[in-house]
């Protein structure tokens, strides 16, 4: 019972800690049964590979229980937590690259609530411009590309530090610095299901837009979304409810919000992605940006159903939704996109809109605690 009463000492702690100041776990060897509810409650869990592992019952109990035969690795170590679960934030080689990252992450966030993040001297110009960003979007609106390199192109001297790189690759968090302060970055990648939101991604994305606000660190948001996942697996894991929980950290977070939409935003994606309509502060689109509520095929088939039997008529539709409604420029007529900017000069209108927002004071409705969508 000791032994008990210690662990729900440590896990009160942590919870009370919880958005006070950040918590980093590392794992570095067995963390086995009630133990991993203290990592659990943290921010962030990085392990080391083949040297780690974390689970609630071992494979003893497993064997007993289900007959299955399973090695700890198999049960818990960083291929199931960094790759499959989500439960791990990262894994890196040993344990002194592990502490090695560990002290890169915390450079980049507050000592606690009541402190801006650190400052850091940068000798990178914010009013920079990248004529290859120019370039970075395929003229085949099909045709995948890296959103890593405008990330890597807009921070400061191509420093930023990812979490769960491993883990719903079709999202990427991570930790940058525009003009020596450090922002949050968001960002649909078109190179992993064409950047799409499923269960893992807005899982991944809500917990570390909400760490972001629990800090008062800037999100940035880079758009390049289709949609959510189709799908029975999808709908039966609850995709509704997960993707309402990306929904509402950006909904409820107050801290400065900047939104680039590069290329697609598509139907309720598009709203979920720091839009204007979720307190958004200052959203932006590349000219090759395309807002809608769905894809020109999709739309057309659906209006103009009783033409299917045509493929002229049903191509010239098409042609017609792109020219009306494939741009950025009706969203921005109405108020829902600030400016629509040229590639080249991203780092620069960010950097600026960031500045601008410095002061920003926004506050929530009084409310005991909110009741997210878990």
């Amino acid at each position: 019972m000791d032994g008990l009463a210690g662990y729900a000492d440590i896990f009160l702690q942590n919870t009370l800690a919880s958005g006070v100041i950040p918590q980093i776990s590392v794992i570095m060897g067995p963390c086995a049964g009630g133990d991993v509810y203290s990592p659990a409650i943290t921010d962030f869990i990085f392990m080391v590979k083949d040297t780690s592992y974390m689970y609630v019952t071992g494979p003893d109990v497993v064997k007993t229980v289900t007959h299955e035969e399973v090695t700890h690795e198999e049960l818990g170590g960083y291929r199931v937590h960094a790759m499959k679960s989500g439960v791990a934030d990262g894994a890196f080689e040993n344990d002194l690259e592990a502490l090695t990252q560990v002290r890169r992450l915390i450079d980049f966030l507050p000592l606690s609530n009541r402190e801006e993040p650190p400052e850091r001297e940068s000798f990178d110009d914010p009013n920079r411009e990248d004529p290859s960003l120019d370039s970075l979007v395929p003229a085949n609106p099909n045709k995948p590309y890296d959103m890593k390199e405008l990330i890597l192109k807009v921070v400061d001297e191509m420093d930023f530090f990812e979490i769960s790189p491993d883990f719903a690759k079709n999202i990427i968090c991570g930790f940058g610095r525009v003009d020596g302060r450090t922002v949050g970055v968001v960002a649909n990648q078109p190179q992993v299901l064409a950047g799409v939101l499923d269960i893992d991604s807005s899982r991944k994305a809500a917990r570390f837009v909400r760490f972001c606000d629990a800090f008062e660190i800037p999100l940035v948001t880079f758009v390049d979304v289709p949609g959510f996942m189709p799908g029975t697996k999808q709908e039966q894991g609850g995709l509704i409810r997960h993707g309402a929980k990306l929904l509402f950290a950006y909904a409820e977070a107050t801290v400065p919000k900047v939104t680039l939409i590069t290329r697609k935003a598509y139907g309720g994606a598009y709203d979920v992605m720091s839009s204007k309509h979720l307190r958004g502060d200052i959203n932006y689109a590349w000219p090759s940006a395309e807002i809608a509520v769905m894809g020109a095929k999709g739309a057309v088939e659906i209006i103009f159903r009783s033409e299917i039997g045509d493929p002229d008529a049903i191509s010239a539709r098409e042609a017609e939704y792109k020219e009306r409604f494939a741009n950025p420029f009706v969203a921005a007529s109405r108020g829902f996109i600030d400016d629509v900017i040229m590639p080249h000069g991203t780092r620069r209108r960010i950097a600026r809109a960031l500045k601008n927002l410095r002061g920003k004071e926004l506050t929530n409705p009084w409310k005991k605690h909110d009741n997210i969508p878990l």
